[in-house]
Order: C-alpha cells, then sequence, then structure tokens
C-alpha cells in the first residue's frame, strides 16, 4: 500500500513536470525555427540565399553532434532501450542531460532536420519519472512502471491526446504491466495533457461526421491497401539505400570530431538543397500532417510524389547526420502525403471523396505498421478525427498492410538466403 500511494504522487508529479517540460521544448523548437528562418520557414526558406540555409542546417546539426560528443545522453534513444539499459544498471540521468536532450532535439527539428518530437519528448517523460523514481526511493521492480509512466506522459503532452500517450507506453515498456498499473499512466497523461493543453494546440480533424460511416470510403480500401502496402515497403527500402550509401563513406580513420564535422557538413548541405526544393521536406512533418488533413490546400499529384521521396531522403539524411529526434510525426507526414495522393488520384476519375479522409488514413497506417505499434495508432487516428470513417478503415488497414509487408519482407529474405547458399556451393555443385 505503501508503493501504491508512492506511485500515485510520481504519476502525478511525473506528468505534471512532463507537461511542463514537453510544452517548453515544443515551443522552444518553434522558436529557434522562427529565429533561425527569420519567420515562417516555409514562406521565408524559398527566399532566403542557399549560403545563408546551408550555413543554419551545418551549424546547427555541428552544434548537436558537438553536444552528442560531449554528452552520449542527449542522443535519441527508445524507450524500449532507455527501459532496459535503467533495469541493467547501465544509464543515469540528470538535469543536465535532460536540458542537453532538448536543446539538442529542438535545435536538430528547429534548423529543418526531418525527426519528430514524440520520441524526445517520451524520452524527456523518462528521464523525468527516472528521477522522480530516485527521489521517492521506490523499488527497483518498479522502475519500468515509473518508464512507462514517464513515456505515457510525453506522448500525451506532445500530441495533446491523453489516450494515445497510454496506448504508446503499454506498446512500448509496460505491456506487462498493464493489469496492475496502468492506473498510474492514466493519472500521468492525464496531467500532462491538461498542462500541454495551456501551451500546445492539438491535432483536430475539422471535417469529422462522427459515427456516420460511408459505404464508397470501405469500398476504396480495398484499392488503398495495395498502394500502402507498396508505399511502405518503397519507404524502407528507399531510406536504408539512402543510410547504406551515405554510411558507407570511409570513417574508420577519421577522429569522432572528424567523423562528426563530416556528417555534419554532409548532413547540413544536403538537408538545406532538400529545403530549397521545398521546405515541406524538412522539419518534423506536423505542419504537413495539419494542413493535408484539414484540406488547407491543394498539392497536384506529381508535387506529391516529389515531396514524399523528398521527405524520405530528409528523413534518412537526418538520421545520418545524427539529429536528435524520433520517427512518429515524419512518418505520419509521409503517410498523410501517400494517402492525400490516392484520395486526388481516385478524384480524378470522378469519384466523389475528399483526399484529406485518405490523408488521416495513410498517416496513422504509416506509424502502426512502421513502428509496429497498431493500437496507438488507431487509438491516435480516433483522437485526432473523431471520425468513424478514418478509425475503422485505419484500423483494417494496419492489420493487413502490416501483414502484408511482413510477407514480403520474409519473401524477399528468403531469395537473399537461398542466393547466399548458391554462392557458397563449390563450383562443382553441391557436395553429394
Amino acid at each position: 500500500m505503501k508503493n501504491y500511494s508512492k506511485l500515485f504522487s510520481l504519476s502525478l508529479m511525473v506528468g505534471l513536470s512532463t507537461g511542463l517540460a514537453v510544452s517548453f521544448y515544443v515551443l522552444l523548437t518553434r522558436a529557434i525555427s522562427l529565429a533561425l528562418y527569420l519567420g515562417n520557414p516555409e514562406e521565408t526558406i524559398p527566399k532566403l540565399p542557399f549560403l545563408y540555409v546551408a550555413f543554419i542546417t551545418t551549424s546547427s546539426i555541428l552544434t548537436v553532434n558537438l553536444i552528442i560528443l560531449n554528452n552520449e545522453k542527449a542522443r535519441e534513444y527508445g524507450i524500449r532501450e532507455i527501459a532496459k539499459a535503467l533495469e541493467e544498471n547501465r544509464l543515469t540521468f540528470n538535469l543536465g542531460d535532460l536540458a542537453l536532450k532538448i536543446v539538442a532535439s529542438a535545435l536538430s527539428i528547429g534548423s529543418g532536420f526531418a525527426v519528430g518530437n514524440e520520441g524526445p519528448s517520451a524520452a524527456i517523460g523518462a528521464m523525468i519519472a527516472y528521477r522522480f523514481h530516485r527521489y521517492l526511493k521506490l523499488p527497483r521492480e518498479l522502475l519500468k512502471v515509473a518508464i512507462g509512466v514517464g513515456a505515457s506522459s510525453g506522448i500525451a503532452a506532445v500530441f495533446v491526446s491523453p489516450i494515445t500517450g497510454i496506448l504508446f507506453a503499454v506498446e512500448n515498456v509496460a505491456y506487462r504491466l498493464i493489469r496492475d498499473f496502468v492506473g498510474f499512466m492514466i493519472i500521468g497523461s492525464f496531467s500532462a495533457f491538461i498542462v500541454a493543453l495551456s501551451f500546445l494546440t492539438p491535432l483536430i480533424f475539422q471535417f469529422s461526421t462522427g459515427k456516420l460511416v460511408r459505404a464508397d470510403y470501405l469500398g476504396l480500401l480495398l484499392l488503398f491497401i495495395p498502394i500502402l502496402t507498396i508505399s511502405i515497403y518503397a519507404y524502407l527500402l528507399l531510406r536504408d539505400r539512402v543510410l547504406f550509401y551515405l554510411n558507407s563513406i570511409a570513417v574508420e580513420k577519421l577522429t569522432p570530431f572528424q567523423r562528426a564535422l563530416l556528417v555534419s557538413l554532409v548532413g547540413g548541405i544536403t538537408v538545406a538543397f532538400l529545403l530549397k526544393l521545398s521546405p515541406f521536406s524538412g522539419f518534423s512533418g506536423h505542419e504537413v500532417v495539419e494542413f493535408l488533413i484539414n484540406g488547407k490546400f491543394h498539392i497536384p499529384l506529381i508535387s506529391i510524389a516529389l515531396l514524399v521521396i523528398l521527405r524520405i531522403v530528409a528523413n534518412a539524411v537526418s538520421l545520418y547526420a545524427n539529429a536528435v529526434g524520433g520517427l512518429f510525426v515524419t512518418l505520419m507526414s509521409i503517410g498523410a502525403l501517400v494517402g492525400y495522393g490516392f484520395g486526388e488520384w481516385v478524384k480524378s476519375f470522378g469519384v466523389n471523396v475528399e483526399p484529406f479522409y485518405f490523408a488521416a488514413i495513410g498517416a496513422s497506417v504509416f506509424v502502426g505498421v512502421v513502428m509496429k505499434i497498431p493500437f496507438t495508432a488507431v487509438v491516435l487516428a480516433l483522437e485526432t478525427t473523431y471520425d468513424y470513417n478514418v478509425v475503422i478503415s485505419a484500423g483494417i488497414a494496419i492489420s493487413v498492410v502490416g501483414f502484408m509487408t511482413n510477407a514480403v519482407f520474409e519473401i524477399r529474405k528468403g531469395f537473399l538466403r537461398r542466393r547466399e547458399e548458391k554462392r557458397a556451393e563449390p563450383r562443382g555443385g553441391p557436395a553429394d
């Protein structure tokens, strides 16, 4: 009973503290972006000289890499990795580490690198939870519960969506502890949500029809699912190819500082070039998602295809350059573009549909399948849109596309394995 009362206090303190910290982090990111690009980047970058943009991206990511060289804990870690490292006593955090992580991520995203702010937000919550866990002297076996509370609070704050935060923590950390400890995640998530709601604006679908389900949207899902499967496969393939090419650059003989300088120059100049092609190719992608799911502007099909490629390349380059951030929002933006493009393509045949519905579905499917968090993705679709046309379609598509994508990769792995086995055989053929 004593530990439960301490867990209640921890949940409340973590939720409130994380709500404030994440709100500060998001607002700092926006302030850095406005300051570096002399206004709204989507409007100012096309007018700024390339050398100026390249200087901003390169100097910013070099600063981030120098921060990481000085303190490895500022690097982006997944929540599962953080929980495991803390349990094995391999990782500890202090307030200085937390401050550096916030600065490194805000500078990465604010300068235009294509990573999301949800990963650092969850990690910020985890760091805060770890400190409160030590302060309250809770047993070590409750550390993963504390991390789950922190992670859910971070996601609830950054998306201003409490239920999404809870499901994220359950799928990433605390799935075995759901029965006994989900109540504390609810406290943490809702308290973080209440604080964040005072500073941040939630992502809202303006065209919700609630529980009114249109059969034509569900019918078109049969055509949309193969396109989503191909798009996800293409994303993973292109991202990995770009990363493989960039990582093939010889770095064995370089000192850590020289390597940081190299990846900063390559990453900074490349991202600057991509931003000049289109400001929407960089940054977290939150604006892209908001614009597309609410039909704020019309994008030609050819521009959508180009923007999908640019965002995938920008994401790969950002990961190579050690930009501090996650994949959640970036994946949402790519999925939203694919979905919006599908809607525009269908409309070109005279079918009466609204592309922003498919943008919302695509955003959820990309997150759920690529990050393997289907429940979180469905709940995010629910909390964002409150529209059954999106939620039902997203749930079905996540399940089917996930299965199809895994099947494609299993077939490909089997083909590669058989090819390697043939190469390993003696020239005279297999031995008798």
